[in-house]
């Protein structure tokens, strides 16, 4: 069931909840996590890369993780910006079940998980974070970009972790040629790249 987290909406494995201690900005929480989602043992090394190199976030507006497992992105910046709205979009049901109650232990309460089609068609976001599912393959990736980063506001930018052996070059060049939306390399850590893309100019 390796990778099922990427893309089934019920994963087949043990829904068995466990505790897992964490940092995330600046906190130790506990969370719960369980089979069938992204990293469910530990913050993984792209993510902890992109809450690392990322500037901090705006302290209001709608921020976004885009693929947010078991929340570890999402809860972060909900810590960070707790006058802002968080959405975190998930295509799976265990991993926003695990996120929402990993907010509401953390006492965030403007802290929403949504299936994809769930997000209010009208809601632009001032900030997307997003450690994109790459193995999810090159069609689907430039899909799920292609329809959420289109989603910044005009003066809005998302932070993307990618590791290098797995395309970061090549995705930031068709961010710029395909979306024609401009992106940049910010930051390179421990094999992985953090891109910031924003509105066309």
């Amino acid at each position: 069931m390796a990778g099922e987290h990427y893309f089934t909406a019920q994963p087949a494995t043990s829904a068995e909840r466990r505790t897992v201690e964490v940092d995330l900005a600046g906190r130790r929480l506990t969370v719960v996590t369980a089979g069938g989602v992204f990293s469910p043992d530990h913050v993984d090394t792209g993510t902890q890369v992109l809450l690392r190199e990322a500037p901090p976030p705006p302290t209001q507006g709608a921020l976004l993780d885009l693929g947010c497992g078991w929340g570890p992105i999402a809860l972060s910046l909900g810590l960070l910006s707790p006058d802002a709205t968080v959405y975190a979009v998930d295509v799976n049901e265990r991993a926003l079940e695990l996120t929402r109650a990993n907010a509401a232990a953390a006492g965030l309460g403007d802290l929403w998980g949504y299936l994809p089609d769930e997000v209010p068609p009208d809601v632009r976001f001032d900030l997307i974070w997003s450690n994109p599912p790459i193995r999810v393959g090159k069609a689907a990736l430039h899909d799920l970009l292609g329809t959420w980063l289109p989603r910044l506001t005009e003066e809005g930018e998302a932070y993307l972790v990618v590791q290098k052996n797995l395309g970061a070059d090549s995705l930031q060049r068709w961010l710029r040629e395909s979306l024609g939306m401009p992106c940049d390399r910010v930051a390179i850590a421990k094999g992985f790249r953090v891109l910031r893309v924003s509105r066309a100019a």
